[in-house]
């Protein structure tokens, strides 16, 4: 299975508009971040981790070829605001499979009403196959499991996944006891982790390496970063030899 990471910046992206923040104008192709995505592919099969306002650049850019699915961390717009960027995939494959929780779908179905509707429909507008995702109850993608996970958002529940060894993670500043043990074991784990200083709704570095500590994966690759994280290469040199600031257009394999 391969890991494309099609964006790893914060809600602004990096740089951010107007921004005289050093780190915003780095030069370093490795301090320019698109909002948080990643493509999953393995034999046949091509998935979407959230779906925000870059994923047209992010589609090309990465050359994918086709949409099985797009699964939904949560509702937030730099995780779904590209939605309607769908459509060159629904012209050629029909409906695309969009997996979620059900307040996910209901935000989703509010927002872009007009994809969702089966009654004088635009002819242009792209279609869904919708399917909610259920705590505790894992699902199939092609031939491989997928066991879904809950972390907390500040006070919103967000939903993770793990695909085998692979487990992804965004946006979470608590998670239970039960949650991580749905988890440890895996090879890969990506987890968010916004900037050096506390935030109160977000993992920071340091919460993000005492996760990583609990879980125990292989390799762990940091995302959804900020510009307060600092340059790429000074954060790269501090971190645990297992631990990655991970970067647009990484490509993993595992």
């Amino acid at each position: 299975m391969k890991v494309w990471f099609l964006g790893t910046g914060t809600s602004q992206g990096i740089p951010v508009i107007g921004s005289n923040h050093p780190v915003c104008l780095s030069n370093d192709s490795k301090d320019k971040r698109l909002r948080v995505s990643v493509w999953i592919h393995w034999d046949d099969y091509s998935y979407v981790i959230d779906c925000g306002p870059d994923f047209r650049q992010q589609m090309l850019v990465s050359k994918c070829p086709k949409l099985d699915g797009i699964l939904f961390t949560h509702e937030h717009a730099d995780h779904t605001a590209g939605l309607d960027d769908i459509r060159p995939f629904f012209f050629k494959q029909g409906d695309v499979p969009i997996y979620a929780q059900k307040r996910v779908l209901d935000s989703l179905k509010k927002r872009f009403d007009y994809i969702f509707t089966t009654e004088n429909k635009y002819p242009g507008a792209p279609s869904v196959n919708v399917i909610e995702v259920k705590h505790n109850e894992p699902f199939t993608l092609g031939n491989k499991t997928v066991q879904p996970f809950i972390a907390l958002h500040g006070g919103l529940e967000i939903m993770g996944y793990r695909i085998g060894d692979f487990a992804y993670l965004t946006d979470v500043k608590t998670i239970a006891d039960e949650e991580v043990a749905k988890i440890k074991g895996v090879k890969v784990l990506v987890v968010s982790a916004l900037r050096l200083a506390p935030h109160p709704t977000h993992f920071n570095l340091q919460d993000a390496l005492d996760f990583i500590n609990i879980v125990k994966p292989e390799r762990a690759y940091l995302t959804h970063i900020s510009h307060l994280m600092g340059f790429h290469e000074e954060v790269q040199k501090e971190l645990p030899e297992n631990v990655f600031l991970a970067y647009d257009n990484l490509e993993i394999t595992i």
